[in-house]
């Protein structure tokens, strides 16, 4: 694997960020983590949406210049990503001067090859998907079956992308390649909207939107949403009509793209149909997530519960995000809905996360320094010359094994699959601790069967490590540490041999990776 570029979908700048859009970030951000376990390249691509009627007529009541609004709100996104620990590559904005430049060539080259024409129009137009909308589409109440609300009726001179042209083309695309959207069951949605679609309005009137990127050589168009914004995945890697760069030349096309079901039309609709007017390579795959309810109910502003990201990191004081980054990671299996829950959030987090593997890493730690003053002898290892002795051999072979399972759910991107195959490695290796029992092998004098049984889950413990970092990074390395692994090694050099001979650790040394939440000293009010 040479390389892997992957993307989110760019948020809206019209509010702050909330749960949902966390929900993306992270398992995008774990995706991007786990293949960097596995290739040396890997681009991560983010950011903010930027332009439409939304921006103008949220900044006009608020006093405030579309562009300031903006630049506030985008600053927010990016923070929340910093306190979630979001290792993106590069956060681009849609009113990004290089983004600008670029979305107008690629305007005026779809004019030139036809595939964008002027007509006049007249439908209904749903500000809150910033589209226009077929009647069949609307509620029985000719209503935005997203938004609840009634769309206006717009009459323009816009100018018109053809995407009938390339409809026959995208249905043998997502025919031919069963994996291209994940999961698979979309596929039928995408296809069955197929069906009747329509050339789309890729402009709109300035006297109705000023807050747009300009048409070149058209005083009186803004260029709308889907080129400007569907271009981004190929406009941050430097994409031109005529001599793109380089770093487009490595990275695209994107392995993954990753966005909400909501928006599944128009990446597999709309930005197909564009990549082939303009002759480029389709994205390899595009995974279409779930939504994230709070206590089995739909996000809402006027029910009020809208969560903020940072406010469960706040509210239960985590000095790491790395809590909420699993409980989040493993919320949905791949492509179904989640939900969010104080209580579920406790009870998941500090079962997987405290009592099960971190205690287990803990305890067995402590007796190594109980029983052999943290060290690690010659004769406690089950392999020699890289061949397995011992009694140890099954539980090494099948923690290698879930490498290997994780990884396969990784290339499927079945990111919660993935947690609950390490999980359940942690539990197999908690169960080989308590049918070894080393603490009766060292009452019984067998120190060198319970230094066996000690160094064998160790091993295994660095094996944990390495796949759990993508989810918790920040416990990860402080089990790396204690166990003086290098966190840096590929998955596909993991072998049964990470622990080395000597001291390993002293009991000061020895510290909780993860407390439980509702724990007295995880709660730092309780102990000041």
């Amino acid at each position: 694997m040479d390389k892997f570029y992957l993307t989110t979908a760019i948020d809206y700048v019209n509010g702050a960020p909330h749960i949902g859009h966390a929900y993306e970030k992270i398992i995008t951000d774990v995706i991007a983590r786990h293949f960097k376990q596995r290739c040396d390249d890997v681009y991560f691509l983010t950011g903010t949406d930027e332009h439409g009627i939304k921006i103008q007529k949220t900044a006009a009541s608020a006093g405030i210049t579309p562009k300031e609004l903006c630049d506030e709100n985008a600053q927010k996104f990016k923070d929340a990503w910093k306190a979630l620990d979001i290792d993106y590559t590069r956060f681009i904005r849609t009113t990004d001067e290089d983004h600008v430049k670029i979305v107008q060539r690629i305007f005026q080259k779809l004019v030139k090859n036809g595939d964008i024409y002027k007509n006049s129009y007249e439908g209904l137009y749903c500000s809150g998907c910033e589209c226009f909308l077929n009647p069949k589409d609307l509620t029985e109440d000719g209503l935005c079956p997203d938004h609840l609300k009634k769309p206006e009726i717009v009459k323009e001179e816009n100018y018109f992308f053809k995407l009938t042209k390339y409809k026959d083309a995208i249905i043998k695309h997502i025919k031919e390649n069963p994996d291209f959207i994940i999961p698979q069951f979309r596929a039928n949605e995408v296809l069955n909207q197929l069906e009747d679609i329509q050339d789309i309005s890729v402009s709109r009137a300035k006297s109705n939107v000023q807050w747009g990127i300009d048409v070149l050589d058209d005083d009186e168009q803004s260029i709308y949403v889907w080129i400007d914004a569907l271009s981004n995945y190929i406009t941050a890697l430097g994409y031109d009509v005529d001599t793109p760069s380089d770093k487009f030349k490595k990275y695209w096309p994107a392995d993954v793209q990753v966005i909400g079901k909501d928006i599944l039309k128009f990446h597999s609709i709309y930005w197909l149909a564009i990549l082939m007017a303009l002759d480029l390579p389709l994205p390899k795959h595009i995974l279409a997530h779930g939504w994230i309810t709070i206590d089995q109910a739909k996000m809402s502003k006027s029910i009020g519960n809208v969560i903020s990201p940072t406010s469960v990191l706040e509210s239960f004081e985590l000095e790491y995000p790395d809590a909420f980054r699993y409980y989040m990671a493993t919320a949905a299996p791949c492509g179904k809905d989640g939900n969010y829950s104080d209580e579920d959030f406790k009870e998941k987090v500090n079962a997987h996360l405290a009592n099960s593997m971190g205690n287990l890493l803990n305890r067995t730690l402590s007796m190594l320094v109980k029983y052999f003053d943290g060290e690690i002898k010659e004769e406690f290892f089950a392999v020699k010359n890289n061949e397995l002795v011992g009694g140890s051999i099954s539980l090494l072979k099948t923690a290698l094994n879930k490498v290997d399972l994780v990884k396969n759910n990784f290339d499927n991107f079945a990111i919660a699959e993935a947690g609950l195959e390490i999980v359940n490695l942690v539990d197999i290796t908690n169960k080989y601790v308590t049918d070894n029992a080393p603490w009766t092998l060292a009452k019984e004098g067998k120190m060198i069967e319970c230094g066996q049984v000690l160094t064998t889950v160790l091993e295994i413990m660095c094996i944990i490590s390495a796949l759990i970092y993508p989810f918790c990074p920040n416990i990860a390395e402080s089990m790396a540490k204690q166990l003086s692994f290098d966190l840096s090694k590929k998955l596909d050099d993991l072998t049964y041999e990470n622990i080395k001979t000597g001291v390993l650790i002293s009991k000061e040394n020895i510290k909780p990776v993860f407390l439980r939440v509702d724990s007295e000293l995880a709660d730092k009010s309780k102990s000041k």
